[in-house]
């Protein structure tokens, strides 16, 4: 509790009684005092109108102008009056002194009138002049009275004519004034007199509960060494004593408590810095192994999809689809891992989301044309519905999450088909992308966990048929990372539904119509002159024959100095392949830049690189080159290919 508050709450106690009957005192006086004056001033103007109506009788009987006019002059050197003017009874000024603040007269009439001009301050009484009635001594009038006049009333007096005053209300303001300010020094005096002694007499009372108040405020701030002084006679002795004491027990509680604390905090900073340190090992680690693995993958995958190309008999054939199979189930692992890390790890300057309008049209068809042999193959009819819709979203990201859902229903449908749609939402703002499918379905009690990573129903023996129970858990993070709800119904047996809410392109933005996809193969990428730049041997010699059977120009280089001397000989590359680490501390982005600095030109590039880093991708990103993470699928590289491949027929097209 607070010492002002103390003092406050009794002087308010009792000063307030005192300021209201002061203040009702003084307002009853105030007001009955106005009340008498202003009588008093109406009263004394009344009198001098009155006084003048009957000096100016005979001066009006009489048309005594002069005789007006100084009856006039002297009446305005009375106080407060301003003016005077004197009337006949045809409403003629006879006479006047000072200037009038009416621009027309009253009503005149028999009546006395008063009243007030607010604007000027003033009072303006208007007198009537009548003749007064002499009584004369007359004895036949009298005769005539008594005969037969006794009942007739006299007749009403002469109107002469008219007295107007104007009257000053300066001084009687004045004198109120001065009266409220009295009152209003008066009525402070008491109030200040009341409270300077109740603060005296409550000065007794508030030192003890001050005391104990500042010594309640120490112990809470933290001063547990604080202890009350207790003087004998005190009022509240024991309370203070009783506080000394347990202040004395929290002060020894408190360093018990940090001598604890001290001791916990200083293991888990040992144990936080040798899970930091074996963190730290454990990425080096994996960051390594990840590198070195994937070398080698990409490599037997290039093998492998050049050996597929081959004639080879029944058996070979058979044998070559399995290691196929095998191979790409383990790139679709290590795919899957990536994408995960990426997500989980919040690695978003390395998984940027880049909006922009475009139309599901297209999205739909790049869809349909990769999962509809797969669902050919299974017996399964994927149907996807046209539509004309925009949509503002990261095309790339998108496409992941619908291919995801789509690469799963298809996995888990035996019978019936999948359905891709899009369907309109209620606010007009957003449309939700729907994927059906007629499969198993999914038990009410294993729907939350599906999301989880290697998270399989069914699948205890991990057949990799079955896929490794990534897909899901990728869609998750990327919906969130974009920003959609996900939504799941699911009946077991009858299959499941997963639809997104995305929002709608805005209107007014420029929006043309990519020309359809054309059927691709080989010849689009026939004759490209293509340096590839590696310096694994392994990896480059199985990147170099899958490119030699495509019939593309290679050319070979290990580093930046043979890359430079092949250009030196003549060799005009139209596309640049590098691998990011390279030998003598090189890498790909600088040597694509020193590259282009030597042909003068932005010769069309790509990176390839079995690191996972997330700081790799933002240099890409910045440096606008695409980056294929090894495992590289052989008909992803060649995608790429043709799609630079345009670029180059665009005729100096921006560098990718």
């Amino acid at each position: 509790m607070k010492l002002g508050g103390i003092r406050h709450r009794m002087l308010l106690a009792a000063v307030l009684p005192v300021a209201l009957i002061a203040v009702l005192l003084a307002a009853v006086f105030l007001f009955t005092r106005f009340d008498d004056i202003n009588a008093a001033h109406r009263q004394r103007a009344r009198s001098l109108a009155r006084q003048l109506a009957t000096a100016s009788e005979y001066g009006l009987f009489s048309d005594n102008v002069s005789q007006l006019r100084t009856l006039a002059g002297g009446a305005l050197r009375e106080a407060d009056v301003r003016s005077v003017a004197i009337v006949n009874a045809q409403g003629k000024v006879l006479a006047h002194a000072g200037k009038p603040s009416y621009q027309t007269q009253p009503l005149l009439d028999r009546q006395e009138r008063e009243q007030f001009e607010p604007g000027a301050d003033l009072d303006l009484l208007l007198q009537p002049v009548a003749a007064t009635q002499v009584p004369l001594d007359d004895l036949y009038q009298a005769q005539f009275d008594t005969a037969g006049g006794a009942g007739q009333a006299m007749p009403a007096p002469l109107l002469l004519g008219h007295v107007l005053i104007e009257f000053s209300r300066e001084s009687l303001n004045q004198r109120a004034r001065q009266m409220l300010l009295a009152g209003i020094a008066i009525t402070l005096g008491g109030l200040l007199f009341g409270a300077l002694l109740a603060a005296r007499l409550g000065r007794g009372v508030i030192r003890p509960i001050a005391r104990v108040s500042r010594l309640i405020e120490r112990i809470g701030a933290g001063e547990l060494s604080a202890r009350a002084e207790v003087l004998p006679g005190d009022p509240l002795r024991e309370v203070q004593q009783g506080l000394n004491v347990m202040a004395q027990r929290l002060e020894s509680g408190r360093d018990e408590l940090e001598q604890r604390i001290a001791t916990a905090t200083q293991a888990l900073r040992e144990k936080k810095e040798e899970a930091e340190t074996a963190t730290r090992a454990k990425s080096r680690f994996l960051a390594a192994a990840s590198h070195d693995l994937r070398q080698p993958m990409h490599a037997l995958g290039l093998f492998v999809a050049r050996l597929a190309q081959l004639p080879h008999d029944a058996p070979t054939t058979h044998l070559i689809g399995n290691l196929d199979a095998s191979v790409q189930a383990l790139q679709e692992l290590l795919d899957g891992l990536l994408d995960v890390s990426r997500l989980e790890a919040q690695a978003v300057q390395a998984v940027q989301v880049q909006l922009r309008p475009f139309p599901l049209a297209d999205l739909f068809e790049q869809l349909r044309a990769s999962l509809a042999l797969t669902a050919q193959q299974k017996g399964l009819r994927l149907r996807v519905r046209p539509t004309q819709v925009w949509v503002l979203s990261d095309s790339a990201l998108l496409h992941r999450v619908l291919l995801n859902l789509l690469s799963n229903a298809l996995r888990y449908t035996q019978t019936g088909g999948v359905l891709l749609a899009c369907r309109s939402g209620a606010d007009g703002q957003h449309v939700r992308i729907e994927v059906w499918d007629s499969g198993i379905g999914i038990a009410p009690e294993h729907q939350s966990a599906v999301f989880k990573e290697f998270y399989q129903i069914g699948n205890s023996e991990r057949d990799r048929n079955k896929g490794q129970g990534l897909g899901l858990s990728i869609v998750e993070r990327s919906a969130q990372l974009l920003g959609y709800p996900l939504q799941m119904h699911s009946s077991l047996g009858r299959g499941t539904r997963f639809s997104l809410c995305v929002p709608v392109a805005p209107p007014g933005v420029a929006l043309e119509r990519r020309s359809p996809l054309r059927p691709r193969n080989f010849e689009d990428i026939a004759g490209l002159r293509v340096l590839v730049i590696e310096d694994d041997q392994l990896v480059r010699e199985a990147l170099v024959s899958l490119l030699d059977s495509w019939r593309v120009e290679v050319a070979v280089a290990e580093g930046l100095a043979m890359a430079l001397a092949l250009l030196k000989s003549g060799v005009a590359p139209e596309v640049i392949v590098a691998d990011y680490r390279l030998r003598d501390g090189e890498n790909g982005i600088e040597v694509i830049h020193q590259l282009r600095a030597a042909a003068g030109q932005p010769i069309p590039a790509c990176l390839i690189s079995g690191d996972t880093d997330a700081t790799l991708m933002q240099a890409a990103a910045l440096a606008s080159l695409t980056l294929l993470q090894k495992p590289v699928r052989p008909a992803k590289l060649r995608s790429l290919l043709r799609r630079l491949t345009r670029s180059v027929q665009a005729d100096g097209g921006e560098a990718v």
